[in-house]
């Protein structure tokens, strides 16, 4: 497959999937030039950053934990939900530095995930029929006429809560949440039981061994490592003209980045190899993911490859497997096996949430945790078995106690005390620090 020179918009000669209809097509430019005149959210050097820890990742050197909101909402949007997350992926990347022995790479899904695909362009209720919901970036989750239109001023929306969204991150990242000896603090109230317990062992141990370390003279005050981390943003970059937008060129290498986040991937229903999703990100120099579902096959990766990462750059791409928890077993092992002599420069993360959604017979969309820990145990023994490195893992989750996945003390008759998503069921914390303690022995045993 042949391609022209890559230019900024040069995506719009493709068949862009799962876009909206705009009905207003000058109001919708007025927009894109607003946003072409805002500030990046993100910067080149951070983009160049995460790459070279994902290069390291790629070579079994440190391990990638990629988390957050199925999509985030203008409505709930607070300190509080962004500081609780926050704080659960810290509990989830000290496990696993401490138990697993390896450095962690910390990506967020938020200041940016606010579009979704659909698998319908429609949703009937009551024999109405209106637009699907495609994200707050997009139209709104109520159902009526009004609400479900696509409105690009709620691009400029995104585009602010993402900017405050940053500014807290970077505010707990440097300001003193993330210091090492505050890792009782990181604890939330809800977190209670077997992994409590647990967890409160290790920050013992952690304290004790930061006791020892000041005594000689090493202590969070003379050494930045231990009270800052490095945390990078992501998003599934479905809205084009959003993406587009805010792209820039750096001045110090004169290549492109989509500066709406840091890492961004392409979705499983978009990743066709001569659609505008390629076709854009080819172009930009952001490290970049792309989900990889049951049907994929050797011939598919080796294009993404090809068209994402024809350098063959390390960190540069990573693949999302996202098959569930039965189909996994059967297709990954021999796909795996067909890509591993190749040569290619890979990060290999798994994505348990996607290929487990199930409905109840109540009508709640949800998720079996024993489901999402099956297909995280299959991913760690087909690479093991292969003798590949599973390098990551991607989740939907919060830092809220939410009942919208059934495991540990969410029941199924309980789904309804706290189900809250915009879209699809996240772990809540409790099972998010379960999932980090068993990835944390796998990593241990494995190295």
């Amino acid at each position: 497959m042949s391609y022209n020179q890559w230019s900024i918009d040069s995506w719009r000669s493709k068949v862009a999937l799962q876009q909206p209809q705009y009905s207003d097509l000058e109001f919708l430019k007025k927009v894109e030039e607003e946003l072409c005149k805002y500030p990046p959210l993100i910067f080149a050097g951070e983009a160049r950053s995460l790459k070279k820890h994902l290069a390291k990742v790629s070579k079994g050197e440190a391990f990638l934990l990629q988390g957050g909101d199925c999509a985030e909402s203008f409505s709930n949007f607070s300190v509080i939900k962004i500081r609780d997350l926050f704080k659960v992926i810290l509990q989830m990347a000290v496990v696993l530095t401490y138990a697993g022995s390896c450095p962690i790479v910390k990506v967020g899904r938020l200041a940016g995930q606010f579009a979704k695909p659909r698998s319908s362009d429609s949703e009937s209720i009551n024999g109405i029929s209106l637009p699907s919901y495609r994200g707050d970036i997009i139209n709104d989750i109520e159902f009526d006429a009004k609400a479900r239109e696509a409105n690009p001023q709620r691009m400029l929306q995104a585009y602010h809560q993402s900017a405050s969204t940053l500014n807290i991150i970077r505010a707990f990242a440097y300001g003193g949440l993330a210091d090492l000896n505050q890792v009782h603090k990181w604890n939330l109230d809800f977190v209670r039981g077997e992994n409590f317990l647990q967890y409160k062992d290790m920050s013992d141990k952690i304290n004790q061994a930061l006791s020892f370390m000041k005594a000689c003279g090493i202590d969070s005050a003379n050494t930045t490592s231990l009270r800052q981390i490095e945390f990078f943003t992501s998003h599934e970059a479905l809205l084009l003209n959003y993406e587009e937008a805010l792209t820039r060129q750096d001045h110090l290498t004169g290549k492109w980045y989509d500066c709406s986040a840091h890492m961004l991937w392409i979705g499983e229903r978009t990743r066709n190899l001569d659609g505008a999703h390629l076709e854009f990100l080819r172009g930009v120099d952001n490290p970049l993911g792309v989900k990889i579902g049951p049907s994929c096959t050797k011939d598919e990766i080796l294009g993404l490859c090809d068209i994402l990462n024809p350098h063959n750059e390390a960190g540069r791409l990573n693949l999302i497997v996202r098959m569930g928890s039965v189909a996994i077993k059967e297709k990954f092992p021999k796909l795996l096996e067909s890509i591993k002599n190749e040569g290619r420069e890979i990060v290999w993360s798994i994505d348990p949430m996607h290929g487990n959604t199930i409905k109840t017979d109540s009508g709640y969309k949800t998720r079996i945790f024993d489901d999402v820990l099956s297909e995280v145990k299959s991913f760690f023994e087909i690479h093991k078995s292969v003798g590949t490195y599973a390098g990551g893992v991607h989740l939907e989750m919060t830092g809220e106690d939410v009942t919208e996945c059934i495991g540990g003390l969410v029941k199924e008759e309980g789904l309804g005390i706290n189900y809250n998503t915009q879209c699809d069921p996240r772990l809540n914390a409790n099972q998010a620090v379960e999932l980090s303690f068993l990835i944390a022995d796998i990593l241990k045993h494995g190295r």
